[in-house]
């Protein structure tokens, strides 16, 4: 049966907010007097800083990194926001738990990984898994660009770090948009939609205004499952005493902890502690990048956006693209779009193409192709076995830019 074409709106509406939501432009609307200055830096502009620069948005102090890590070893979670993309958020993330696990037991929450995936992250955590099935894990979590995450999983992996899948199952999402009971086993948690400024904010950043409140309520409700979901587990790793002494760092999307009104607020509701939030913020965005802007409506909101804003750079990987979308099916992986001007076009490849390996790998899964793709450069070729109406070709695809 094909998906509801109401949900995949609704998935690629999140998807693409969620992605890119460090990059917001905000257009000038109607504010009230109450908000906080520099969209939630009340004493410097961040367009200000440069790069490297750390600022107390409180205070508006600047302070090096050490000086920040004293602060935040107060407080029992640390949230670290992230452009997913951004190479340079990533490493700011390893750089925080690499300092914390110096002093302290560390745990790592990950919005990158689904609740149902936590029996196979404790077999990671203790080198129980292979690395290939645990990558399949983080693409059939996440999706594509396990690279930007790499260096944080290698670490965990070598000092024993946990992960902490944080975000509901499918199937619990999928009961939830059907408006169906919670499957068996699962539970949908307690909701809190009554935050004004986390629903203007979501709304104007899912482009509503006057009159769209009602048609984007979906998506709202289904933000709330994911934030509310993350929150909760959250809280589960605080209670439980076996963490008592172990600090937890949740890395998400920036939108989930900016302002505190997303998961940290909600955890707190659960588990009153203390927390911290860290959100590595861009100074420039390149050229060749602008388009990755998504433009909002400003929304007046009086909390301040983070208790640290480390500004950093907009890097994103330079990957090979192949130029196709595919499909799993039950005879194995199918090409159903071959994009215009692109490398498989160029190749012969085309939709309804079986792909059935890659450079002398059997492929039975998207992950693998991805897998392949990532570890090519440009002008890299690799040959790939196609059946097509049931011949069997082999083509050779350069990687172009």
């Amino acid at each position: 049966m094909s998906p509801n074409p109401i949900a995949k709106t609704i998935r690629a509406l999140l998807i693409t907010f969620f992605l890119l939501w460090p990059l917001l432009i905000t257009r000038e609307g109607q504010t009230e007097d109450f908000e906080v200055p520099n969209s939630g830096s009340p004493y410097l502009n961040l367009d200000n800083l440069q790069t490297g620069e750390i600022l107390n948005l409180p205070t508006g102090l600047t302070i090096n990194f050490e000086q920040m890590m004293n602060a935040v070893a107060a407080s029992r979670v640390i949230y670290v926001g992230e452009t997913h993309d951004n190479i340079e958020a990533h490493k700011v993330q390893l750089r925080i738990i690499k300092k914390l696990s110096e002093r302290y037991p560390v745990a790592i929450g990950l919005e990158m990984f689904r609740r149902s995936a936590q029996k196979k992250l404790d077999r990671w955590n203790k080198g129980q898994l292979p690395l290939k099935e645990f990558k399949k894990l983080f693409h059939a979590n996440w999706g594509p660009g396990y690279k930007l995450y790499q260096p944080i999983f290698d670490f965990a992996q070598a000092n024993k770090l946990p992960l902490i899948g944080l975000k509901s199952t499918r199937k619990v999402e999928k009961s939830f948009r059907s408006g169906d009971p919670a499957p068996d086993g699962a539970f949908y948690p307690e909701l809190d939609d009554q935050d004004p400024y986390h629903r203007a904010f979501s709304m104007a950043a899912f482009g509503g205004h006057r009159g769209t409140e009602k048609a984007l309520e979906k998506p709202y409700r289904m933000l709330l499952l994911w934030e509310e979901t993350m929150a909760q587990t959250v809280s589960q790793f605080l209670i439980n005493t076996k963490n008592k002494d172990t600090k937890l760092v949740v890395l998400s999307g920036g939108f989930h902890v900016q302002y505190g009104f997303g998961i940290p607020k909600r955890a707190y509701r659960r588990t009153p502690h203390a927390y911290s939030i860290i959100q590595p913020m861009v100074t420039h965005i390149p050229t060749e990048l602008k388009d990755r802007e998504m433009e909002v409506e400003k929304v007046s909101i009086p909390l301040f956006a983070a208790d640290y804003a480390w500004m950093v750079e907009y890097k994103v990987p330079d990957n090979v693209r192949l130029g196709v979308k595919l499909a799993q099916k039950n005879e194995g992986v199918t090409i159903t779009k071959v994009i215009q001007n692109t490398n498989a076009e160029r190749a012969g490849i085309r939709k309804g193409d079986l792909l059935l390996s890659m450079d002398g790998e059997k492929i039975s899964h998207v992950e693998e192709v991805i897998e392949q793709l990532q570890s090519k450069n440009f002008n890299d070729f690799s040959s790939f076995h196609l059946r097509r109406s049931g011949t069997h070709l082999n083509v050779k695809v350069v990687f172009k830019k």
